[in-house]
């Protein structure tokens, strides 16, 4: 019983099955049912199906509030703005590799499918290196802390700065030794075509495969702040789990919505990098004030605040000047 207990991270097993069996069954629906071929997603649907996501992220954090607890409750929906606006702000990235390989709005959705698989896995590593680092060493969450004050920092400082997709380490890395080939090949990964030097058929990966390896990538670097921001706000494996799987699932959704008008977000950056701020000197502040947690509902106000006034600000200041009739 304790083995099983350490598995499921201090919640009951049925916790676990329905969340997989939610996921799993959006998973199914997703590719099963609504994009079985390779087809271009329009804004509204994909405001539509973004809707559909937010809704079932929210009903299971209703689940959560009920279940265990308002403060859980609370801590999950933080966790879930926290973790939708920095997963926002890794479209522009995504959208730069799409357009760096010339990848078509029909195909993209391959991609960020499977995606959405590795992320999965990725996640629920890092996460359990992260729950078992706090569970045996408190003070890594001060670590945390001030990382996410160093990379809020920076982030108001730098600004954006494009990355350098032709001078990616990792893309030179593949290139050196993986065939690729010159052109897509519909939505394929790999095809088979002769060798230049032997003329006998071996396997060639196709850009779109490079470009779901550069996805993955994006995403692990995306979670070296995300993994830390979340643990910031609760240590609970569970929260911290379905609030992030639960908001990656939704961007995939919303990207199509989002590559389309991210211009219109220029300030969502800044509120970002306060929010990390905020959520890394919380610890600090608790410490200070003499509490024995930072409270649940201050957190959730401000976060949610500060994002709110990020999406206003940039939609105020890039609003687009009205055309005399």
């Amino acid at each position: 019983m304790e083995i099983l207990f350490a598995l499921v991270m201090g919640k009951p097993l049925w916790m676990w099955i329905l969340f997989i069996g939610i996921v799993l069954l959006l998973l199914v629906l997703d590719l099963g049912l609504l994009h079985r071929k390779a087809r271009e997603i329009g804004v509204k649907e994909s405001l539509a199906l973004s809707a559909f996501y937010i809704a079932i992220a929210l009903i299971f954090g209703g689940f959560v509030w009920q279940t265990l607890g308002a403060m859980s409750g609370k801590e999950y929906v933080t966790g879930y703005l926290v973790e939708k606006t920095l997963a926002m702000d890794n479209v522009f990235i995504i959208s730069l590799v799409f357009t760096y390989f010339a990848i078509p709005p029909k195909y993209q959705h391959r991609v960020l499918f499977w995606g959405i698989l590795g992320v999965i896995v990725l996640r629920a590593i890092m996460i359990g290196v992260g729950a078992a680092l706090v569970a045996q060493f408190s003070w890594v969450l001060y670590i945390f802390a001030l990382f996410l004050i160093a990379t809020g920092i920076k982030m108001l400082v730098i600004g954006d700065k494009l990355p350098d997709i032709e001078n990616n380490p990792v893309l030179k890395l593949l290139r050196r030794n993986l065939r690729i080939t010159p052109e897509l090949h519909d939505q394929r990964f790999f095809v088979r075509r002769a060798d230049p030097v032997t003329s006998a058929p071996v396997t060639w990966v196709t850009p779109l495969f490079v470009a779901l390896i550069l996805v993955e990538i994006v995403d692990v670097i995306f979670a070296v702040d995300s993994v830390p921001a979340i643990f910031a706000i609760t240590t609970d494996p569970f929260i911290v789990y379905t609030s992030n799987i639960f908001a990656i699932l939704g961007l995939r959704a919303l990207y199509f919505a989002l590559a389309a008008v991210i211009d219109r977000f220029a300030y969502l950056k800044t509120a970002l990098a306060l929010v990390l701020v905020f959520i890394g000197s919380k610890i600090f502040i608790a410490d200070f004030a003499g509490w024995e947690k930072f409270p649940a509902s201050i957190s959730l106000g401000v976060t949610l605040a500060l994002i709110a006034g990020g999406v206003a600000y940039s939609l105020w200041r890039t609003q687009r000047p009205a055309v005399d009739g």
